[in-house]
């Protein structure tokens, strides 16, 4: 900038007071095209390396953010909505982009450009650099005032966002239910209504971001029409003090045509403002998600399990939610032996699905010991698990089956097909194993559904499972199925838990342990006791 407006002020000095012709300022034109093909280089280079410092940014922060969710388990991340999850990984980390990419890059420029600026100003009129230097601290303190109030619409935004997000996600899974009441005309307008919202706070946004440029053009135009005043006024003639009679027309022009690039950099700040504005309010929403703290890795390495598979302790293990307003267990004491087919009883909240959430690695203990095979849990490597709403996702039968170990080769897919019963309907599908699903299993029935959950469980070859409700909403045909590809399924000597209170879940079990208000009140089966 320095160098294009010095160029540019000698070419016109040497022109209008010495009367050089073309011929005579060849070189100066040839290093002025030189300079501004150099000028447009650099801005290219920084929009490019911005944007790829941006881009890889984002990048990581998306691994973070999944591999912490991935770590927080289902049962942390119960109380956020799957829609603002989805939302903080797509639409919020996209609103960090503008902040890496161009108004942290835009700030160096913005302390650089105007400093050299100055020096240059000084070297030339005092007091034209004194004019530029006192209007330059009214552009940051403006766009401070104005910043603080657009950080928090922009907060109010992506909350909103969120909200937007989670509520359409409900709608598009309730479709059938919604379909069924009659609902969808209802619904149709309370989206409407939502993304009305998400618009009128966008357009707030967009309103500070225009006043505050507004603003700053106003402040730095009245700077520019400053020193054109006291340079006009020199030059003529007009001013007398200070350096104003030693102005030339080489150094009048020359801090003229820097006096626009001095405030440039600050006005250009002021337009991606809005990208920090937008940063920060989406980093009020990952913050505390990335802050939410995860259950530890084992740090000593767990002990092979013996031939017999696990053998599991609980001692003195409580849990509370919410808080530790609402008690899940209370003082659980547990001794479970290699290979034992154990079922957990109870009613409805007794506290069967919160042990086995235990050994998942879900939750930890508020108070209490959980150990496997006298270690800690190491549910990455020692469990299989089987809930009774078991996920399939969009794909082939073999690459649901294959998410537990995805280096299987195909006869140990289908080996653990055929143990857990998938085999006996694949066959009927158009291409077998290969056949796509739809999104959460489409075209299978429940029973079907849980024997994909067993095979995807058999191939892992662990030696602790834990099924949680894996018959629920089965009729006695199909739970008969399941429980029979579970007996096939189960690794040889595997340490079994299943959560259920159907009879014949219970009747296929060595023992039977029932739970009522997170203690256990009958232990069928106990250590020291008959089976």
């Amino acid at each position: 900038m320095i160098a294009q407006a010095g160029l540019l002020a000698f070419i016109l000095d040497r022109a209008i007071t010495h009367g050089d012709g073309l011929s005579a300022l060849t070189g100066a034109f040839a290093w002025l095209a030189l300079v501004m093909g150099l000028r447009a280089a650099l801005n290219w280079s920084r929009e490019t390396l911005g944007q790829a410092a941006a881009l890889s940014i984002q990048s990581r922060l998306r691994d973070e953010l999944f591999a912490h969710m991935a770590a927080l388990g289902p049962v942390r991340l119960a109380h956020r909505h799957s829609g603002s999850l989805s939302s903080a990984i797509v639409e919020q980390v996209e609103g960090m982009n503008g902040y890496y990419a161009r108004y942290l890059p835009q700030m160096a420029v913005s302390l650089l450009v105007p400093l050299g600026i100055f020096i240059a100003a000084l070297t030339q009129d005092w007091l034209a650099a004194l004019i530029l230097l006192f209007a330059a601290p009214l552009i940051p303190f403006f766009m401070a005032l104005l910043g603080m109030g657009a950080e928090q619409v922009s907060q109010r935004q992506q909350e909103t966002l969120a909200r937007l997000g989670g509520h359409f996600l409900d709608r598009l899974q309730g479709l059938t239910t919604l379909r069924l009441f009659n609902a969808q005309e209802r619904t149709v307008d309370e989206v409407a209504e939502a993304a009305d919202g998400y618009r009128v706070t966008t357009m707030k946004v967009l309103r500070v971001a225009f006043l505050s440029s507004a603003v700053l053009e106003f402040f730095s135009a009245v700077a520019i029409a400053l020193v054109a005043m006291y340079v006009g006024f020199a030059l003529i003639g007009y001013l007398h003090w200070g350096p104003a009679s030693q102005l030339t027309l080489f150094s009048g022009l020359f801090i003229l045509l820097m006096a626009p690039d001095f405030f440039q950099p600050l006005r250009q700040l002021a337009l991606h403002y809005h990208d920090r504005a937008a940063a920060l309010g989406a980093a009020q929403t990952l913050l505390p998600l990335l802050r939410q703290p995860a259950p530890t890795t084992p740090t000593t390495p767990t002990p092979p399990p013996g031939p017999g598979g696990m053998s599991i302790r609980f001692r003195d293990v409580h849990v509370g939610f919410d808080g530790g307003r609402r008690t899940a267990l209370d003082g659980i004491n547990l001794d479970i032996r290699p290979g034992e087919r154990v079922a957990l009883a109870g009613p409805s909240g007794a506290g069967k699905s919160t042990l086995l959430h235990l050994l998942a690695g879900f939750i930890e203990p508020d108070q209490g010991q959980v150990s496997v095979n006298g270690a800690a849990p190491d549910p990455l490597r020692q469990a299989a698990w089987v809930g009774q709403r078991p996920h399939l996702f969009a794909g082939t039968l073999a690459d649901n089956i294959r998410l537990s170990r995805p280096d299987a080769d195909q006869a140990t897919v289908i080996r653990a097909a055929t143990d857990a019963g998938v085999m006996t309907f694949a066959e009927g599908l158009p291409k077998g194993l290969e056949t796509v699903l739809g999104e959460r299993g489409r075209g299978l029935s429940g029973g079907q559904a849980q024997r994909v959950a067993l095979a995807r469980a058999a191939l892992k070859q662990a030696p602790l499972w834990l099924l949680d409700e894996p018959t629920a909403g089965l009729d006695p045909e199909a739970e008969a199925l399941v429980l029979e590809a579970l007996e096939r399924s189960a690794t040889a000597g595997a340490t079994v838990l299943i959560a259920s209170h159907h009879p014949r879940v219970l009747a296929w079990a060595d023992r039977v342990i029932t739970l009522q208000d997170g203690r256990v009140v009958h232990d069928a089966g106990d250590i020291g006791e008959p089976p």
